[in-house]
């Protein structure tokens, strides 16, 4: 198994490194030629539009979008989820153009500025312990389509990730922490692709 992590902008190391410490094969991913080589991809956190506008300048955008469209595995963290969001709220004077790989309307920024930033544990459908949850500006689900899996949610309701077919959304980031589950479970949807 070989899983790329857009390697553009944000939050990318720590994904490889959790991968790698699953012995999964992790590469760095800055070219549309090296998403033909994959069997499934993470989009990491960072700046939303800076990855959708990196996206297009490199040549990726199409591709990935194909790749979506024949069934490759999909994880977006964070900005990630933006990216792979059908709508976006919150997107400031420059609208942005989302893969639209998953039925999910996103709010940018939803619990505040960098100094809001909290971690908390939260249940996780199917994984069997409690993960442990860092938001940082991140982003909410605040709608979803009937055929979307909603996974995991706060206390108070709010929708933090989600999965439709081979698409995972997360607006934490699980790399952040010394827990493998979530990207354990994103191996294991891989797999059955």
């Amino acid at each position: 198994m070989k899983i790329g992590v857009l390697a553009l902008q944000g939050a990318f190391i720590e994904h490889i490194n959790m991968l790698q410490d699953l012995c999964i094969e992790a590469v760095e991913v800055r070219t549309a030629d090296e998403l033909r080589e994959l069997d499934g991809l993470i989009i990491p956190g960072g700046e939303s539009t800076v990855i959708l506008k990196l996206l297009q300048d490199f040549g990726i955008y199409e591709v990935l979008k194909e790749n979506i469209k024949n069934g490759m595995a999909v994880w977006g963290t964070c900005a990630g989820m933006i990216v792979l969001s059908d709508k976006i709220l919150n997107q400031g004077r420059n609208p942005m153009n989302p893969l639209k790989a998953i039925d999910i309307t996103t709010e940018r920024n939803a619990f505040g500025r960098q100094m809001d930033s909290f971690s908390q544990e939260l249940d996780f459908q199917g994984i069997d312990n409690k993960i442990q949850a860092v938001f940082i500006r991140a982003p909410r689900i605040v709608q979803v389509a009937k055929t979307v899996d909603i996974l995991c949610t706060l206390p108070d309701d709010t929708i933090v990730a989600a999965k439709q077919g081979k698409i995972l959304v997360t607006s934490f980031h699980p790399e952040l922490t010394a827990d493998h589950s979530i990207h354990s479970y994103f191996c294991r949807m891989v797999e059955i692709t």
